[in-house]
């Protein structure tokens, strides 16, 4: 609820599952509804979750006038469960065998209605006229119904409005027969239509089902089995082998591998143990863990998903606002033409009038255009939704329609094509073994807070090493080295200025400092007081995936850059291994430069780590975060990569590309049909049981051919798997 700046109540703020609602002319005609309630404001209506969202000021319009309003539309509202992450109610209809449903009951009382006529007229044809008119228009009572509590709720040129008028219409003429049979195949299209909308919503019940329903917990020494609702943070969870981890949370006792497929997408079960965070939903391997939640149900990363597939599908694209603007103007143009061909032949050319008063209804069947409406939203969800089964999230249909578009894709490097911390390559010894010289100078770096410092002690514990003991600790030289005493004298760990400073580097250790300075990395020099033991060589290295994933992008036609603040020579030799272009030394400012230069050309996606790329996310087209699930990666531009692969990258743009077909190919079905069945009704080839067809066999059309998305497996550029 929120309030004024004088404390009064503002509005309430509303959230309802609204059954039923499973096509986007059913979402428009709820919101047109009520956007001419007082007081409501803020309509956010959600066909492909069946959510509606609004704030409504209580005293000029109550809860229940909203609700009520909903069911005279024809629509069942329900509360939604707003407090769980996980929105799931019991008894729902969607929850229901199809054949329980409001709508599959409408289909069984036409069919028998539709039969009963048909023996009357096998015993007594002479009743068969006022058989087929009984059943006509019984089943036309909850769809005129509908169509009326549409129109005085500002959608007068609805479906139920269109098939009202044509199925009077063809009793009038004594075509009662037609009419019957018409009011049947809406109501098996319309069945249909919730059947396929409930097939699109599987993706987001199948990452609920990721999330087990209990917790075993730990309480006053005791364990306790509690709902995952209940957790709070800081609570101790004990997972067991086998069980899915209830919540987000922090490893404080236990070591195990946990498969995190369902939440970053990586295929191989990882090691974790003291310290380490672990995701809602993923499964626990051979031993048991004492987690500390971190998260609570409502805020963990699987209901986050969650969350942001739902808002994402809820949000329009800038070709499905451009369709219903469009059918807006169709609909009462395409009621005119209708008129205009009862009236015309008959007036004009002495034509038959009941001839014409027929084709002219069945154009009215022809002219509805909810396939049309549902071309793109259904193929946007479907897309979303099987992005999100590969841990691909995208903001909204606008994000996936630009991506579909893009002409380049711009790279930050560290912790984007680089693992983000850096790496011991090489170990070379002048003096000594290998071995030794790393464990001397991991010694020297013992307590460094220095990324390199840590690298070198990482790597020598790598190597199962004993580091030596210092004595006295270690001091530094500020900007040249690290010294410290050891047993047998001093060492220092330092840049080859300091060690030439020295005279300590000799002509065959510089020769090959330059070398792997060329190859992008930083060299340090191992030496005692007097003699240099040798070198240790040390990079960001490259995403195992970041070649391959450069390359997929390259077989897309797509432009790749890498745009760096780091040294020219750093970021050419990172350039060179994966095989793209780069611009390097940029600041800030200079990066948002680069990415307008870009943008000149063609729509620009910008992959950063979520972090401290904002500026040049929100400068892009598109923003794509790389963030293993963190709360940057949720958060942080258009599209998030959890899985932490920059083959996601080619992924995401298949999958928009796919997507984006998939769109054309729906509203060439919803016209293409249209526009043959319009011909063929003036031709006078078309009864009015097929124009129907012209329309929820349209709807049903476009609805399946979205959910082929759900199939695409968008593994790389060159097997991007089934194709849509």
């Amino acid at each position: 609820m929120n309030t004024s700046e004088y404390g009064k109540v503002a509005a309430h703020t509303l959230k309802l599952r609204v059954e039923g609602m499973d096509c986007g002319a059913c979402a428009l005609k709820i919101e047109s509804a009520l956007k001419r309630l007082p007081g409501v404001s803020d309509i956010n209506v959600n066909f492909g979750t069946e959510m509606l969202a609004l704030n409504h000021d209580a005293g000029r319009t109550s809860r229940q006038v909203i609700e009520d309003k909903i069911r005279n539309l024809g629509y069942t509202p329900r509360p939604a469960a707003a407090e769980i992450a996980i929105p799931i109610d019991t008894g729902r209809q969607e929850d229901r065998p199809w054949w329980q449903t409001r709508k599959s009951r409408l289909v069984l009382i036409t069919a028998a209605l539709l039969a009963v006529a048909f023996g009357v007229a096998w015993v007594a044809p002479s009743l068969s006229f006022y058989a087929y008119v009984a059943a006509a228009l019984v089943g036309l009572v909850p769809i005129a119904r509908r169509a009326l509590a549409g129109a005085m709720s500002g959608t007068p040129f609805s479906i139920e409005t269109l098939m009202s008028v044509a199925a009077a219409g063809a009793i009038t003429i004594g075509a009662a027969e037609e009419a019957a049979v018409v009011i049947f195949l809406f109501a098996v299209g319309e069945l249909l239509e919730n059947v396929a909308a409930g097939r699109a919503r599987a993706g987001i019940k199948a990452l609920i089902g990721l999330v087990p329903r209990v917790a075993q917990i730990e309480q006053d020494g005791e364990i306790r089995q509690v709902p995952v609702e209940q957790l709070r943070v800081g609570d101790v969870a004990v997972v067991r082998p086998g069980d899915r981890v209830p919540s987000d949370g922090e490893i404080i006792e236990g070591l195990s591998e946990l498969d995190e497929a369902p939440v970053t997408g990586e295929s191989v079960p990882l090691s974790k143990t003291v310290g380490a965070l672990v995701y809602a939903g993923s499964i626990n391997g051979n031993g048991t863990l004492r987690i500390s939640i971190t998260k609570t149900a409502a805020d963990n990363t699987i209901a986050r998903i969650i969350h942001l597939v739902e808002n994402a599908q809820a949000s329009k694209a800038p070709t499905a606002r451009f369709i219903d603007n469009f059918a807006a103007y169709y609909t009462p143009a395409s009621m005119a033409a209708a008129v205009l061909i009862i009236v015309v032949p008959p007036l004009i050319f002495g034509a038959d009038w009941e001839t014409w008063i027929y084709r002219g209804l069945a154009t009215l069947l022809i002219a509805c255009p909810c396939a049309l409406v549902i071309s793109t939203p259904a193929a946007i969800a479907s897309g979303l939704a099987a992005g999100a089964r590969r841990v691909l999230l995208v903001k909204g249909g606008a994000a996936l329609e630009t991506l579909g578009k893009i002409t380049a894709v711009a790279f930050d490097k560290t912790g984007t094509l680089t693992v983000g911390k850096p790496e011991v390559t090489d170990v070379a010894a002048i003096e000594g073994d290998e071995d030794d010289m790393l464990a001397k100078a991991a010694a020297v770096e013992q307590g460094s807070s220095h990324p390199l410092g840590l690298a070198i002690i990482a790597a020598a514990r790598s190597r199962g090493l004993a580091i030596p003991q210092t004595f006295g600790g270690a001091s530094a030289v500020p900007g040249k080295a690290v010294v410290a005493r050891l047993r047998d004298g001093f060492v220092s760990v330092g840049s080859p200025r300091h060690a030439s400073e020295l005279n300590l580097l000799p002509d065959t250790l510089s020769d090959q400092v330059q070398k792997l300075e060329g190859e992008g990395k930083t060299v340090v020099i191992v030496a005692t007081k007097d003699l240099a033991l040798g070198l240790l060589a040390l990079r960001d290295e490259p995403r195992p995936d970041a070649a391959a994933g450069i390359r997929d992008l390259k077989a897309l036609g797509l432009q790749t850059i890498m745009l760096t603040g780091d040294n020219r020579r750093t970021g050419q030799a990172i350039a060179n291994v994966l095989g793209l272009d780069v611009r390097a030394e940029l600041l800030p400012d200079a990066k948002l430069d680069a990415i307008a230069q870009l943008k000149a050309h063609g729509p620009v996606a910008m992959v950063g780590d979520g972090i401290n790329d904002a500026p040049a996310l929100a400068a892009s087209s598109v923003g794509i975060a790389m963030g293993g699930g963190t709360d940057v990666a949720l958060e942080t531009a258009d599209a998030a990569l959890l899985s932490n692969r920059v083959g996601g990258v080619a992924e995401l743009v298949v999958l928009a590309r796919a997507t984006l077909s998939n769109i054309r190919q729906n509203i060439v079905i919803a016209l293409g049909l249209k526009a043959i069945f319009l011909m063929t009704t003036l031709l006078g080839i078309s009864s009015l049981w097929m124009a129907i067809l012209a329309d929820t066999g349209a709807t049903v059309l476009v609805t399946a051919n979205a959910l082929r998305l759900l199939r695409v497996r968008p593994t790389t550029a060159a097997s991007p798997g089934e194709s849509a």
